[in-house]
């Protein structure tokens, strides 16, 4: 049985396993046993406070498989972009340039580097496992967040927004960096992307160009890299867009992939969730929906995938056993986009 649920100190080594998979790839994932181990003691820390309005709170999540106590990925939250550290994008614009005396008008495409994000809270740190990037692994991971969002909207602030890693080619080089972040800090692209990751972040505002760039300066492969993300992030952007993500003209400074934001009010799961009563029945349901179901707690949030019939709601004791839940409880349910399945499945079981 998949859980979702906050990040642990006993988690530490299977995060640590996360960031070597990642290999280097991830901003906020960081092969840093130091960096990883402040991750989970913050979300700890945000997790007991009482929170009236976004500040310095960070959240990271763990899906669990319950059967081998194997971490299959990590995704985050930050309640506040630009709180504790600045957070830099690239503005994509556009100036006109005119010659009354030629008749000539030329629009060219720039970039300026802005921290328009600020305020905004943001989700990170999305990683997933190479073969356990599936429909219900990769819905548990995603969404789940999402759920516990609209279940404390006073932590969370009114626009959400999420970086998705830009191209880079087979030897993991950035087309973007290489034409223009590597002329200003004259460092690769990983050493970038790692000082960025353990917020060493004051190298981009002390040399980063404070003018627009002018984009047809830039290198053709460069050029065509903005705004594009990595081909095997295709089923999450869909899974976001979906959600009513959308790319409003901004990208990263690093590998030039695309920014994405939505209102948080309006995103569909926290449109959709909605919250029940808990009834626990040891019984075999006719008619199988496949949802996420949460509990309505933070520090001990938990969330999980199951099949159950929406139109008689009960738990199994597994399943309440994983939430910490009892009968009368609140619990929070988010149907999925697939049709209702019969089965003889046993209770106690539970499908990935």
């Amino acid at each position: 049985m998949l859980i979702f649920r906050p990040a642990q100190f006993a988690d530490l080594p299977a995060i640590e396993h996360l960031a070597v998979t990642a290999g280097g790839s991830m901003t906020t994932l960081p092969n840093n046993r130091d960096h990883l181990a402040q991750l989970i003691s913050s979300t700890q820390q945000s997790l007991q406070k009482t929170v009236l309005a976004p500040g310095d709170q960070s959240y990271h999540f763990v899906v669990e498989d319950t059967d081998n106590q194997e971490i299959l990925g990590i995704s985050g939250i930050e309640a506040c972009v630009g709180y504790s550290s600045p957070f830099y994008s690239f503005r994509c614009a556009q100036l006109e340039h005119h010659s009354a005396e030629l008749q000539i008008k030329n629009t060219i495409d720039t970039l300026h580097l802005s921290q328009d994000y600020e305020g905004a809270s943001r989700l990170y740190t999305f990683f997933l496992a190479g073969s356990k990037h599936a429909s219900y692994p990769l819905s548990l991971l995603s969404l789940s967040r999402l759920m516990f969002i609209g279940q404390h909207p006073e932590r969370f602030a009114k626009k959400l927004v999420l970086e998705l890693q830009g191209i880079v080619d087979k030897n993991q080089r950035s087309p973007f960096w290489q034409a223009l972040g590597q002329l200003f800090f004259n460092m690769d692209f990983r050493r970038a992307n790692y000082l960025t990751g353990i917020n060493a972040k004051g190298f981009i505002a002390d040399l980063m160009p404070k003018y627009p760039v002018y984009v047809p300066l830039l290198d053709k492969s460069a050029q065509v890299v903005i705004g594009k993300l990595r081909h095997n992030l295709t089923a999450v952007k869909d899974l976001l867009t979906e959600q009513g993500f959308r790319q409003k003209g901004y990208i990263s400074i690093f590998d030039g992939g695309p920014t994405l934001e939505s209102d948080t009010a309006t995103i569909k799961t926290i449109v959709e969730q909605f919250s029940v009563t808990v009834k626990i029945e040891n019984t075999v349901a006719a008619v199988l929906n496949d949802v996420l179901i949460s509990n309505n707690l933070v520090r001990d949030y938990a969330c999980i995938h199951a099949q159950i019939d929406l139109d008689d709601i009960y738990l199994n004791p597994a399943q309440a056993q994983l939430l910490k839940v009892e009968e009368g409880d609140t619990i929070y349910l988010l149907p999925l986009n697939c049709a209702p399945k019969t089965t003889t499945q046993s209770p106690l079981e539970n499908r990935r």
